[in-house]
């Protein structure tokens, strides 16, 4: 009987990852709003069994979203905080672009989404936290000289390096990616090198 449960369970995480990557592929390629159809026949499974192992569309994000988060753990290298802040910003500015070229398809579909998912607004703000906390680790020194404006340094250095100010680098602005990188890279040094102004 334990054989049977086991193979069981391995069958449902086979045929879960392929639904999550199925769908992953089909935002990658353009469709941003793939049916239960498409996505089962991506992954070599009936519909039934999409709807088996999903009860609805949350759980599809949700599983996607952490899918996305391990994809992304696999691109992200750790940048030493003990290196010259422009090497700690150029070093950064090449990451966010890396990952958020590879988060761009699932981004721009989840957009049109998000409004009427409770879920994927929250695979949003666990990127967002998931961003500020890489930022202050990497940029604990300047955050602490920045004192009581710690806070808001930080704030701005997450709208600078997250997906809506890279959308609009290369969607808005139709910049190329090395461009665009650069012109992240140039935010942030501005950010993390000029003390604020009061108005």
């Amino acid at each position: 009987m334990a054989v049977n449960v086991d193979g069981r369970t391995a069958r449902a995480v086979r045929t879960r990852r392929a639904v999550v990557d199925a769908f992953l592929a089909l935002l990658a390629e353009g469709d941003p709003r793939p049916t239960a159809e498409r996505i089962a026949e991506r992954a070599g499974v009936s519909l039934r069994s999409l709807w088996t192992n999903f009860a609805d569309l949350e759980t599809l994000y949700a599983a996607a979203g952490q899918r996305q988060l391990e994809r992304q753990a696999e691109l992200a290298r750790r940048i030493s905080p003990r290196l010259p802040l422009a090497q700690r910003v150029a070093a950064l500015a090449r990451q966010r672009a890396q990952v958020l070229e590879f988060l761009a398809p699932v981004a721009r579909a989840a957009q049109l989404r998000e409004p009427f998912s409770a879920q994927l607004r929250a695979n949003r703000a666990r990127q967002y936290q998931i961003a500020r906390d890489e930022l202050a680790q990497l940029f604990a020194a300047e955050l602490e000289a920045a004192g009581p404006g710690a806070d808001e340094l930080l704030n701005a250095l997450t709208a600078a390096s997250t997906w809506p100010a890279w959308s609009a680098l290369r969607d808005d602005l139709g910049l190329g990616v090395p461009v665009a990188r650069q012109t992240m890279a140039r935010m942030l040094y501005s950010l993390l090198s000029q003390p604020p102004t009061d108005q």
